[in-house]
């Protein structure tokens, strides 16, 4: 399964980009991650940020042990001609996407 995680208000309880200094991991979900990458799921980081705040979400993640895949892209060897910005995945996990956070927590991986 491919799972596309947001960074700000998801694994970040957060919602400023600005800096992660002050910022407090969801560490229920940023286990769930772990665990799910563990078990040979891929992990995409999907997030609106760019550049130095991108940066700052990716360092914040490796703090706490959690790596991705990918990074606001496809998972590297999918054969799909590329026709959208949108990476292809089974599950959108954002706090923008109502129940998904839950659904995620919920789901026996």
């Amino acid at each position: 399964m491919i799972i596309a995680v947001d960074f700000d208000g998801t694994l970040c309880l957060g919602q400023s980009p600005n800096t992660n200094r002050d910022e407090i991991p969801n560490l229920p979900l940023i286990q769930k991650c772990k665990e799910a990458k563990q078990k040979g799921h891929k992990l995409i980081l999907w997030t609106c940020r760019g550049g130095s705040w991108l940066e700052e979400a990716i360092d914040f993640c490796e703090y706490f042990g959690l790596e991705f895949d990918a990074t606001n892209e496809n998972i590297s060897g999918i054969d799909y001609t590329r026709i959208s910005c949108k990476a292809i995945a089974d599950l959108y996990v954002d706090d923008k996407a109502p129940g998904s956070i839950q659904y995620f927590m919920d789901m026996k991986l």
